[in-house]
């Protein structure tokens, strides 16, 4: 075989860094914009934000490179700044800062309110275990007991396992750990310990007072029918426990009201917050939507390490001027990024007027594409534009992806949304005689009256899909 050597041309797409910024900045979110925003800050000395003044307080000197106070730094700030904003930035809307705007000299200020931290369920039990008045042998057992508890409370493992894992020389028997569970069930926390959900249920029954009523036809219930009690089968439970309905609803309502899980109670949950990136009004009869100041982080160019760079020698310029790019073309990249969100988020708007009049029921199908074509985008520029952006309405906060759906043929020709088939199938379950639930079938035939056309599966995706139980889960005495 013979080896040769060819010179052949072709093309192919390179992204610049700046295009890759660019595209990186646009799916984040602006949580993520912010941290990306503060490490930016902190590495590079030629971006600052325009509220921040520590940085305008000394101006250059053409005999030195290090800057020096002079008092005359105040007015050449000021001769800087417009140039800055209008060459780099031209942000209209109020700053986010996260700096605090109360006076130093508050008294209250670096003592602020700590909220206590709740204790764990092994902390809690524990506790009680160390103020109760069993012996140190009981109280080690228990607490040996306690570390095999799952997050929901209960005790999955089995005893016998437990006792064949303990080393012979501890001498605890299967008696003991038998023995130390009744005590760790009759804590001061009813429930937790059980071994399933019927005993979990009985020993937060047995916790209740003798005199309530229902309290031992739900005893009864929990221990010995409570698959009869899950598949609502009423007039099985009835025969059985020769009672009447209002008797078998007193002690229904009694067992809804427990704890299936009472581990949970203990569980420790951070809260989710959402900054909206947009917010959307009502002026004049026109829903219009424009950006959340408090989303938008202000920046500009710092003049004075800007100023520095021109008086810089060839060796180091050359870094330098990387910086000062590198902030440029953040700067503007992140203005590129939020006036591309308002576009993409006041098309959703104007093609969702009627949501925003009427609720979800009133909501049309709508696809990427059509935003697309209609703003000259690329799909994908809007996919990234609609995830893990939040639109703040006067009906609530909704991920932009929320006003995207399929649609369902309908008799006129036109077509339904998604969205608001499981509103019409959510408001027909909250209507509906809890006697009597609504199929799947019946609930498709309403909605075929009303002119959607809806098979008697999809309405069950549907359903499912919004967690709406089955209707025989549904039915109620």
């Amino acid at each position: 075989m013979k080896h040769t050597l060819q010179l052949r041309q072709s093309q192919q797409l390179m992204l610049t860094p700046q295009l890759q910024q660019a595209i990186k900045l646009l799916q984040l979110s602006t949580l993520e914009v912010n941290q990306e925003t503060a490490r930016l800050l902190d590495e590079n000395p030629f971006l600052e934000r325009e509220d921040d003044t520590t940085n305008q307080t000394y101006s250059g000197n053409s005999s030195s490179d290090t800057p020096t106070p002079s008092s005359s730094s105040s007015s050449e700030t000021s001769k800087n700044e417009p140039e800055s904003r209008n060459s780099d930035n031209d942000w209209q809307e109020p700053s986010f800062s996260s700096s605090s705007s109360s006076s130093p000299d508050d008294e209250d200020d670096g003592y602020a309110e700590v909220a206590a931290d709740k204790p764990s369920m092994r902390e809690h039990l524990l506790w009680q275990l160390n103020m109760s008045l069993m012996d140190s042998r009981d109280k080690k057992i228990i607490a040996l007991l306690i570390d095999a508890l799952d997050d929901n409370g209960y005790l999955s493992q089995p005893l016998e396992e437990i006792a064949e894992l303990l080393p012979p020389e501890l001498d605890i028997t299967l008696d003991d750990l038998e023995t130390a569970l009744v005590q760790l069930q009759y804590l001061d926390e009813p429930g937790i310990g059980a071994r399933n959900l019927s005993e979990c249920l009985a020993l937060q029954l047995r916790a209740v007072p003798e005199d309530v009523p229902g309290r031992d036809l739900a005893l009864q219930l929990v221990s010995q029918h409570l698959d009869l009690l899950a598949a609502r089968d009423f007039n099985k439970l009835k025969k059985t426990l020769h009672c009447d309905d209002d008797a078998l609803r007193c002690a229904q309502d009694l067992i809804v009201h427990l704890q299936p899980k009472p581990g949970t109670a203990f569980e420790h949950r951070a809260a989710d917050y959402v900054v909206p990136d947009v917010l959307v009004e009502r002026l004049n009869g026109t829903w219009r939507a424009r950006l959340n100041p408090e989303a938008m982080p202000r920046l500009r160019i710092n003049q004075v390490y800007a100023n520095i760079l021109q008086r810089r020698g060839e060796t180091s310029q050359q870094e330098m001027a990387g910086q000062l790019q590198e902030a440029r073309w953040f700067i503007k990249n992140l203005q590129q990024r939020f006036e591309t969100i308002l576009r993409v988020s006041q098309a959703i708007v104007e093609r969702q007027r009627q949501f925003f009049e009427h609720g979800d029921i009133a909501m049309r199908p709508l696809v990427l594409r059509e935003i697309a074509e209609q703003l000259e985008l690329h799909e994908s520029t809007i996919s990234r534009v609609t995830t893990q952006k939040f639109m703040l309405t006067p009906r609530g906060i909704y991920e932009f992806k929320y006003f995207f759906g399929s649609g369902l043929a309908t008799e006129a020709g036109g077509a339904c949304s998604s969205t608001a088939i499981r509103a019409l199938i959510k408001q027909l379950v909250s209507e509906e005689d809890a006697q009597r639930p609504l199929t799947d079938s019946r609930m498709s035939e309403i909605l075929a009256q009303q002119g959607i056309l809806v098979a008697r599966r999809t309405v069950a995706k549907y359903r499912e899909g919004m967690n709406i139980l089955p209707v025989n889960l549904r039915k109620s005495l």
